[in-house]
């Protein structure tokens, strides 16, 4: 069965309000799948009579997500913490890299907030956080980003895989290898790319990666993870933590021995008590990618979008996007003569989508159609 067929299905039994709107936002959030209300919904069905519950089912939801994240990134479980977004990941990632006065972090221009911020803050502790100037395009500028990293001061690099207001997708192989290659940390937002994108962190190293579920993960508001690797995790100390992150824990009838010895794996960074059904969603969502495929994903992603190149050929807009394959991914930002009036027309046809740094950004997922895409098109392009 070939991919829109396959997706079709899927879009059916997972997505049936489909038939009826069009929705082009997975970049700000995710719908979630059938299945996965379904999976919160008896957790909740349980939590209103908590005596349902046995003990061993809150470690085991947690565990269980711990392994689909796991198998989504191509990690071991052992180097995954839940966490309830990116910017839990950020932040934990921004305090507990060994950075000392006068050492830099280069973060290029242009990242979401949430991966600018955390690092900002350490400037109060003396490091040097540089803002790396983006292309005159808007772009992350890789040439520079890689040359800055030959100042031996630089001790760690933070990029999202993709840049949210542009699409972008950042060449995180090269970067990897340069960081490597100079013992400077790379820390990676990923929120903007997992699930349109295949991404394995054993082919492409990086140390430390954090996602929110909420979007192209089709996962729960509250679901997310941080994952660190394992060379990594003995040597990180959180400077804040959770009762849960200790080996004392392990045991509920001795809590009170507080053992401080953290656990060894990536439990240590995360921050009790976690939201249950959340992570337990995310699980069932993270199957369903799994079923569909992040390759084949991004494959029909790419297909799709053929009917707005084809218009943008003709010059009936711009795509700012990149469309190379070396950098293209599935946010598609769009400008026309007057964006303003182009926005409204879709808004009122029924398209939900986004405006974000003065373009319309579309953001479809597999479960959207060509005919929809067309359609779009047709609407931008409209005078």
């Amino acid at each position: 069965m070939n991919a829109a067929a396959a997706f079709g299905q899927i879009r059916a039994r997972e997505f049936p309000w489909t038939a009826d709107h069009v929705y082009f936002n997975n970049a700000s959030v995710g719908p979630l799948p059938e299945r996965t209300q379904q999976a919160i919904a008896r957790i909740a069905a349980k939590r209103r009579e908590p005596y349902l519950f046995e003990e061993r089912e809150f470690p085991e939801m947690l565990a269980a997500a711990r392994e689909a994240v796991a198998r989504l990134v191509g990690a071991d479980r052992t180097e995954i913490a839940l966490a309830a977004n990116t910017s839990y990941g950020i932040n934990m990632a921004a305090q507990v890299l060994p950075l000392r006065a006068g050492d830099r972090v280069l973060v290029p221009d242009g990242e979401f907030p949430a991966n600018v911020y955390p690092w900002l803050l350490l400037r109060r502790h003396g490091v040097d956080v540089e803002l790396i100037p983006r292309t005159a395009g808007g772009w992350p500028d890789e040439e520079r980003l890689l040359a800055a990293l030959d100042d031996r001061r630089v001790r760690a690099v933070a990029v999202s895989l993709v840049q949210f207001s542009s699409g972008y997708r950042i060449d995180v192989g090269r970067l990897s290898a340069a960081c490597r290659a100079r013992n400077v940390y790379l820390v990676v937002d990923a929120i903007q790319g997992l699930g349109q994108l295949p991404f394995d962190v054993r082919e492409t190293p990086v140390d430390l990666l954090a996602s929110g579920g909420q979007k192209w993960l089709l996962a729960p508001w509250g679901s997310g993870f941080l994952y660190v690797r394992r060379e990594l995790i003995a040597e990180l100390m959180p400077r804040f933590t959770g009762w849960l992150s200790f080996r004392g824990t392990d045991d509920f009838s001795r809590l009170t021995d507080y053992d401080v010895t953290f656990h060894a794996d990536a439990r240590r960074f995360e921050l009790a008590s976690l939201p249950y059904q959340d992570m337990a969603g995310m699980t069932v969502s993270l199957e369903l990618l799994r079923e569909a495929g992040t390759d084949r994903i991004a494959a029909y992603l790419r297909s799709l979008r053929a009917p707005l190149t084809e218009r943008a050929t003709s010059g009936a807009f711009d795509i700012v996007s990149p469309l190379d394959r070396a950098h293209d991914c599935a946010i598609w930002c769009v400008r026309t003569r007057d964006v303003t009036a182009a926005f409204g027309r879709l808004r009122e046809a029924g398209v939900k989508c986004a405006l974000r740094e003065g373009n319309i950004r579309l953001s479809p997922h597999f479960y959207n159609t060509i005919d929809e895409v067309e359609r779009v098109a047709t609407l931008l392009a409209a005078r």
